[in-house]
């Protein structure tokens, strides 16, 4: 007779109730949030290595004589902030925000400082960056991404009882925060205002705005963003470009058509690493913004899919670590953060694949660029942070860290 345990529908519920079982014993862990942001960001930091020679060594011989130049600029960034990320996951949320207002203030001196002729420093239109001498140059705008979040997170810490009331969900973080994205409207970028824009709209969202004033900082921002758009040729066209990139194919419409070609041409698995076509001049700035369309042509699909995925993890780690917070500051710093993030990466992603115009802004931890990569390693250092802030976390981290000799016997074993 044969029993129940022995049927093969019986054995399949069962293994894949384990299997279940298995995950959510995982997930439960205290340390999961900490493990998943740093799997997650080491991955995409090393694959962005790998891009960036790939993508940029046509580039770089061709402009400096060696291959290898515009890699070891961004290795070298990457040496300056993997130690800030580090320094930043040992801080404790007091640290940030005493940093809080300096970070904001600061990033809003170096941005008024990009106006001043001699200082600011004009590349593909925008007069974003900052000449800080020699071949040292900073974009600003970048920093003010992590200072906004970091002061946003702080007020409505300091306002944490006070949400209820309307004013005080918009007074004074939305002036505050229009300055700092007027003021990078100014230099002609809109595409870091508009993820400016997003971590504003996802804040006010994440504290509990009701939907009446959320739709309508949404409509207000938006009619802003149409009037920039519409006050500038180059904008326009951009736009008109995205409706039809092959209209214009050869002008306007050149960067999305040869992005489009290298996305197409890489199928299931790629042409293999270091032998993308556009590189070779017909995709302008395929190592910055870019470089997914390289990532494309490479790795084809499915290396496109893990690349997505790497990002979905990121995500669901600064979602998981905001909700199992209960500090204010912790849990909005952490929604930040990931707004900033992935609204950046859609964008970014958007753009590559025809979903939104052609904005101008890097992919996070993956494309070159210093001013890009540092204010990110060091958001990437504040969840690590806040993940150690969970439930039973530094209980696990002191556990993990106490040493252990197999040799010796066990505190539980029995002497008789």
């Amino acid at each position: 007779m044969t029993s129940i345990a022995d049927r093969p529908d019986e054995k399949k519920q069962t293994s894949d109730r384990a299997w279940v079982a298995a995950i959510r014993d995982v997930l439960d862990r205290p340390l999961t949030s900490y493990h998943i942001v740093l799997g997650a960001t080491g991955l995409l930091l090393v694959l962005g290595l790998m891009m960036v020679l790939s993508a940029s060594s046509v580039l770089s011989l061709r402009a400096n004589g060696n291959s290898y130049t515009i890699f070891v600029r961004q290795l070298i960034w990457v040496g300056v902030g993997l130690p800030m990320a580090y320094v930043a996951s040992r801080m404790t949320p007091r640290h940030f925000r005493m940093l809080a207002y300096v970070a904001l203030l600061g990033s809003v001196f170096l941005l008024v400082l990009t106006y001043i002729p001699g200082l600011g420093v004009g590349v593909n239109g925008n007069t974003n960056w900052l000449n800080l001498g020699g071949p040292l140059q900073i974009q600003p705008s970048e920093f003010a991404k992590l200072a906004m979040v970091m002061w946003c997170a702080d007020l409505y810490a300091r306002k944490e009882k006070l949400l209820t009331q309307w004013k005080h969900l918009l007074v004074p973080m939305v002036p505050v925060c229009g300055l700092v994205i007027a003021l990078v409207v100014g230099q002609h970028d809109l595409g870091t205002a508009l993820v400016l824009m997003a971590v504003m709209i996802g804040l006010i969202w994440i504290i509990g705005a009701p939907t009446r004033l959320f739709v309508a900082t949404i409509v207000v921002v938006g009619s802003v963003a149409a009037y920039f758009v519409n006050a500038e040729k180059y904008r326009m066209e951009r736009v008109t470009s995205f409706l039809d990139p092959f209209a214009d194919p050869t002008a306007v419409g050149w960067q999305a058509y040869h992005s489009f070609y290298a996305l197409s041409t890489g199928g299931w698995w790629g042409v293999g690493i270091g032998n993308s076509r556009q590189k070779w001049g017909n995709l302008p700035e395929a190592h910055t913004d870019f470089i997914f369309s390289v990532i494309g042509e490479e790795l084809g699909l499915v290396g496109s899919l893990t690349v997505l995925a790497l990002f979905l993890t990121l995500a669901y780690a600064g979602v998981r670590i905001a909700t199992r917070n209960t500090e204010p500051f912790v849990r909005y710093a952490a929604a930040g953060i990931t707004i900033w993030i992935m609204a950046q990466t859609l964008v970014n992603l958007g753009a590559v694949i025809g979903l939104l115009p052609i904005v101008g802004i890097p992919l996070p931890l993956l494309s070159y660029g210093g001013s890009a990569l540092l204010p990110t390693l060091i958001a990437v250092g504040m969840l690590l942070s806040f993940a150690k802030a969970e439930p039973g976390a530094q209980a696990a981290l002191k556990e993990a860290r106490r040493p252990r000799f197999g040799w010796l016997p066990s505190r539980r074993m029995s002497y008789k």
